[in-house]
């Protein structure tokens, strides 16, 4: 039972402080983020790995008496956490190491008689598929993300596609509308100086028929 050996652990003698052993530099101090070693006195270090049975966290130096204290027993230890009360079982005191997918809950290998016929397996199956499953849907967002991404990128360049061909069609409309203009210019001097040298020739010719007449 892990309150049994927590128990046994307190009456053994205490180890010495981290900063007075010699292989201190194998441990970090412990930051407001971090997970703390329960055993550390004084100034806390980094916990590196926790143990379901002690439910204790250590740090380097700690994890390895508690190594040697418990060498060839069935200790479970995970990363740090601290979070240790959330993966016994608070009923058997025993580690959550099943999990039930029907009733899609955490149990331990005593409370199995509760759920008899049950779908159930073991909680690193559980994880495994879970980690799987979360993959799966990354991979789903990653792919609608660069999908979305790229239907963006097709509207920017249809948007910049239009916008060349209204610059275009603008250019083109200015040209053409300057031409026509030019044009009907063209066209209006040339009638105006017709006009002119048709009533330059009549004004000459009736000039110069008086001028025969006063003769």
């Amino acid at each position: 039972m892990p309150a049994e050996v927590v128990e046994k652990q307190k009456k053994r003698k205490r180890p010495a402080d981290c900063d007075k052993l010699k292989n201190t530099k194998l441990s970090a101090y412990c930051y407001t983020e971090d997970v703390q070693c329960d055993v550390c006195t004084g100034k806390k270090y980094k916990a590196v790995k926790s143990c379901l049975m002690c439910l204790n966290s250590y740090c380097q130096n700690h994890l390895e008496q508690h190594e040697s204290w418990f060498k060839g027993k069935r200790h479970y230890l995970t990363d740090a956490t601290g979070r240790l009360q959330e993966m016994i079982c608070q009923k058997h005191e025993k580690v959550l190491e099943v999990f039930c997918r029907t009733d899609q809950k955490c149990i331990c290998v005593l409370c199995m008689d509760e759920h008899k016929n049950h779908d159930t397996v073991s909680a690193a199956a559980q994880r495994t598929e879970k980690q799987r499953q979360l993959k799966e849907t990354q991979k789903m967002f990653q792919q609608r993300i660069q999908q979305r991404e790229k239907d963006l990128q097709q509207l920017r360049e249809t948007v910049e596609s239009q916008k060349r061909s209204a610059q275009t069609a603008v250019e083109d409309s200015e040209r053409i509308f300057t031409e026509l203009i030019r044009s009907s210019i063209e066209r209006s001097c040339s009638e105006l100086i017709r006009l002119i040298r048709e009533q330059e020739k009549t004004a000459v010719s009736r000039a110069e028929g008086r001028l025969e007449r006063m003769k």
